[in-house]
């Protein structure tokens, strides 16, 4: 491996400013999920100023840049992911705070954004060094299912590609930590909403009644026996119900016709997913049943887990090993969604945490928080990263 050079070192640190003028530029101008116009219009711009690139917009809102190596190889994707959240900023000390009111990038996606488009500068001046092509891949709408990426997907360009690697800044763990694993990374990430209709009536009558509330009870108690008594143990997966909706205040003395229940389902493994729909469904009907209530049940599929290639992932590691001695780790899976699963399902993937967090600096508050907040340090860890596994991704990267 060639990996990085002490001048292509060099070459990318000089490159910090660069990123982090990108990455508060992008900060102070997010844009929410499928509505990225101007984000990627910039990006657009920018990476046309490029030698050696070719732009394109496969949807409305994404950019992909195809840098063509001097020599035959493999086809590679680097993905970044570009949208904001509906969240007020909370950081009025921040030169580079959010000008868009309600509109915050509280998970670090400018960062990523302004990662890949240095990293792709510096890609494109050493294009006569490259093997095969690389795609940077600056996709939409990761936060809001069904996602950007399924709909990059959709396109079909991805189809033959070799391999796509992509990694997420994270302020939960310490600048300079990367974590990489081989196998699930994160959850798949469902939703299920439940409306049961009863019959209303006085609360001094409750005989007269089929409360809602009651029922609702008696199922959200069953759903957490499907953890504990029919999935695996050893399979990780979590039922949260966080809305249970019923009645009024003004109306304390009335049992109410209707209760709505909602939650999430998080899961690592397919046959996990498919028994806990199968059991919420079967746990629901019989229990609605029981008490001459009726109800509507919906299972709402959203993101699939990221799991990551094992040779693809050996292949990063071992690469990361190299430029980054000694600073590896491999955490538990997570139980967070992310969309790049949509790319992970189709080609060998490999998808990684970069630490990003500083409690000295204020930077340790959880993603999608108001004050959530990165440590610039980190940027260049993602630039080094997205290079060196652009110009050494090889099926014998593994040897030494």
């Amino acid at each position: 491996m060639e990996l990085l050079t002490t001048e292509w070192m060099k070459d990318i640190e000089s490159r910090k400013e660069q990123v982090i003028e990108y990455r508060r530029y992008l900060h102070q101008h997010p844009e929410l999920s499928f509505q990225e116009y101007q984000t990627s219009q910039f990006i657009y711009d920018e990476m046309s100023k490029l030698d050696n690139v070719e732009v394109t917009r496969p949807t409305e809102t994404s950019v992909l840049v195809k840098i063509t190596g001097g020599k035959p190889g493999k086809k590679i994707g680097l993905r970044a992911d570009i949208d904001a959240l509906p969240i007020q900023e909370e950081r009025d000390e921040l030169e580079f705070k959010s000008l868009n009111d309600g509109i915050m990038h509280a998970c670090g996606h400018d960062g990523h954004t302004a990662i890949l488009m240095v990293a792709t500068q510096f890609l494109a001046e050493h294009a006569e060094e490259i093997e095969g092509e690389v795609y940077s891949i600056f996709q939409h709408a990761e936060e809001l299912p069904p996602g950007g990426a399924q709909e990059m997907v959709a396109t079909g360009l991805f189809n033959d590609f070799d391999f796509i690697y992509g990694h997420h800044l994270m302020s939960t763990l310490p600048v300079g930590t990367i974590d990489i694993k081989s196998g699930p990374l994160t959850a798949n990430s469902d939703l299920y909403e439940l409306t049961i209709h009863g019959k209303g009536g006085h609360a001094a009558y409750p005989q007269t009644s089929i409360d809602p509330v009651i029922i609702g009870g008696q199922i959200l108690e069953k759903f957490q026996t499907i953890i504990s008594r029919r999935l695996q143990p050893l399979h990780p997966a979590v039922i949260s119900n966080t809305v249970f909706h019923a009645g009024d205040r003004s109306g304390l003395n009335v049992i109410p016709d209707k209760a709505f229940l909602g939650g999430s389902v998080r899961t690592h493994h397919a046959e996990s997913r498919e028994l806990i729909k199968k059991e919420m469904e079967q746990m629901v009907k019989a229990t609605c049943e029981a008490y001459g209530a009726s109800y509507t049940f919906q299972y709402h599929y959203g993101y699939s887990a990221v799991n990551n290639n094992e040779e693809t992932t050996q292949i990063v590691e071992k690469i990361a090993e190299n430029v980054f001695s000694g600073e590896i780790t491999h955490l538990p899976p997570s139980m967070g969604g992310e969309d790049f699963s949509a790319f992970s399902d189709i080609v060998p993937s490999t998808y990684l945490w970069i630490g990003a967090g500083n409690p000295e600096k204020g930077y340790d508050f959880p993603h999608h928080h108001p004050k959530f907040a990165l440590d610039e340090d980190s940027f260049l860890t993602g630039v080094k990263l997205f290079a060196a596994v652009a110009m050494n991704f090889s099926p014998l990267s593994t040897d030494n």
